[in-house]
């Protein structure tokens, strides 16, 4: 059935983030910081784990790809932050996370910096389970397998995300069982559009996203361990940019 791991890896974000969220409410307070910094230190493998052999294979690859690998790579992530900066990608995230905050989070107290700071939590945890579940290859590579009848893929991912999302939302709360909507979206259209036009993405390509892709979950790793604040999401359009640039060359 087309669409099946989609619909499962769905599921997994939101029953991991809803037993994370429980769980992370019997912890007490001062854990919760070792706790998040550990998961950045997880989440800087988990992003370099992608880039790190992605980034060598476009380097070793034949051709115009193998000669540019390293222009494509830092270009798309310049010219991916440009447009993001230009288009303020950021603020309409943050702007979606305000509207989720008024139609999910309820405050009695009407203080008002307490709302701020309930709204950043969410802006927080819905950005950083977002890039993490919706940037890699086995997002891509597994949502087009799953709309050409083959899900086994993405239910390797749901049991990976399911785990990410029981952790993330044990400290972030459950702004990451928001971030099933965007996987929704994602992954669904690409295995819609695998399923109408089948595998028309080349392997090279895949590659191209998951070696950015993987830098920027390593800049999610670098927010949750050090509490700084990267821009990440106005560096989204650097994926799309590789993987046109390298499609192009291929």
């Amino acid at each position: 059935m087309p669409g099946l791991g989609v619909i499962v890896n769905v599921a997994a974000v939101i029953v991991g983030s809803v037993i994370g969220t429980l769980a992370g409410r019997a912890l007490p307070q001062r854990l919760h910081k070792g706790v998040v910094q550990a998961m950045g230190l997880a989440t800087l493998a988990i992003g370099a784990v992608n880039a790190v052999p992605a980034l060598t294979k476009l380097n070793a690859a034949d051709g115009a790809i193998g000669r540019f690998a390293l222009l494509i790579f830092v270009g798309s992530l310049i010219i991916g932050a440009f447009v993001g900066e230009a288009f303020c990608i950021e603020c309409h995230l943050e702007n979606f996370g305000d509207f989720l905050k008024r139609k999910f989070v309820k405050s009695g107290t009407g203080d008002t910096s307490a709302d701020a700071a309930d709204g950043r939590a969410l802006v927080e945890a819905f950005m950083t389970a977002t890039l993490i579940y919706c940037v890699g290859a086995m997002t891509v590579i597994g949502s087009i397998q799953d709309g050409l009848g083959n899900p086994g893929i993405l239910y390797v991912k749901a049991l990976l995300d399911g785990t990410i999302s029981l952790f993330l939302a044990s400290t972030l709360g459950y702004g990451i069982a928001l971030s099933a909507i965007p996987v929704l979206i994602l992954q669904g259209a690409i295995a819609l559009l695998a399923f109408f036009a089948g595998n028309i993405i080349p392997d090279i390509a895949i590659t191209a996203i998951e070696a950015v892709g993987g830098t920027l979950i390593i800049g999610i790793g670098v927010n949750l361990a050090l509490d700084t604040k990267l821009r990440l999401g106005n560096m989204l359009p650097a994926v799309f940019i590789a993987m046109a640039a390298v499609w192009i060359l291929a």
